[in-house]
């Protein structure tokens, strides 16, 4: 039987050959330059995720910053974002990865040729085309494939605890409807003209003065009567000038919101007062106006329904798994 003075000695001997194994390894590495290439970034539950795999998911993002010139400072702040949203991702893909495994969902090898097939089909593209797209990004077809995997089964993870419990109702569509009457209720486009006078970035206030004169007194002429295009041709700055000022068709959405402030509130044949642009002072003209006609709540319905499907699995989607979350033992390694 070993004595405890002799166990102690035995203990002692151990852990001092272990400590000297460990600093005589730690200086070999040094000594040959050596890295730590892989260690462990994150436990999810009972399973691991890597240093390696965090680099390969961030490496094309990393050489694009590094490759954009911005200051130390901000490159660091960016390397650290893209690191904790890509070991993020990793998290959450290791997560549903686990609830595929648990429901024991499973998707078979000619459902994923003809998820393939679909999309070449849908993409107009051979074969060759598609393998030749995936070597320049840097994929071969397996790893392709397993893409498409994981795509199909995390969808029907999604249908099994998201999709299958959302219902949208004819009020819902009512609802949605009726609070986006500017969307259905048709769109107008106006047809416009304009007359310009530029302003020089370096004008000063007495310059500025003389050429707001000028164009108020091309005012007084529109309010005697002349023709908008026959004054555009006269004096606007416009490359636009020898067609009387013609700018074309607009969604009032288009136009910057100064000018969709002033064109609103005009009919066909009615001009603007004079407006101070970014581009000069400016008259606008509104020589038509052009309106789609609307949708009724029958015909908006299968596209109404639509949205509020998408935008629900979203939201349910998110709060699904930020619970998933809460219910897992998550440790993050820095």
């Amino acid at each position: 039987m070993i004595n405890q003075k002799t166990l102690k000695h035995l203990i002692f001997c151990t852990v001092f050959t272990i400590l000297l194994f460990c600093c005589c390894f730690s200086d070999i590495q040094k000594a040959l330059g050596a890295e730590v290439v892989d260690r462990i970034v994150a436990t999810v539950n009972d399973e691991i995720i890597l240093l390696y795999d965090l680099n390969q998911t961030i490496r094309p993002h990393v050489d694009r910053i590094k490759a954009s010139n911005y200051s130390y400072e901000k490159e660091r702040q960016m390397l650290f974002k893209l690191r904790e949203d890509a070991l993020n991702m990793l998290i959450e893909r290791e997560l549903i990865g686990q609830e595929i495994k648990r429901y024991k969902i499973s998707v078979s090898q000619q459902e994923i040729n003809n998820a393939i097939e679909m999309l070449k089909k849908t993409r107009f593209i051979t074969d060759e085309e598609l393998r030749e797209e995936l070597e320049r990004q840097g994929l071969t077809i397996e790893e392709y494939r397993k893409e498409i995997e994981e795509q199909i089964l995390r969808e029907r993870l999604i249908s099994l605890e998201v999709k299958s419990k959302i219902v949208i109702t004819s009020e819902d569509i009512k609802t949605y409807y009726e609070n986006h009457k500017d969307v259905y209720s048709g769109k107008k486009k106006y047809h416009l003209r304009n007359i310009i006078m530029k302003v020089a970035a370096d004008a000063d206030e007495t310059e500025k003065l003389m050429i707001f004169k000028k164009i108020e007194a091309v005012l007084s002429e529109l309010k005697q009567g002349e023709p908008f295009d026959k004054l555009a041709r006269i004096y606007s700055d416009s490359p636009l000038s020898s067609e009387g000022g013609d700018l074309g068709m607009f969604d009032i959405k288009d136009l910057s919101p100064l000018l969709q402030e002033a064109v609103k509130v005009l009919k066909e044949g009615e001009y603007t007062p004079v407006l101070d642009t970014d581009q000069g002072y400016q008259i606008l003209y509104v020589q038509e106006i052009q309106k789609s006609p609307g949708k009724t709540l029958e015909e908006s319905t299968p596209e109404i329904s639509q949205k509020l499907y998408q935008d629900t699995v979203n939201i349910k989607f998110a709060s699904w798994l930020k619970d998933l979350k809460s219910r897992s033992h998550i440790k993050i390694i820095r």
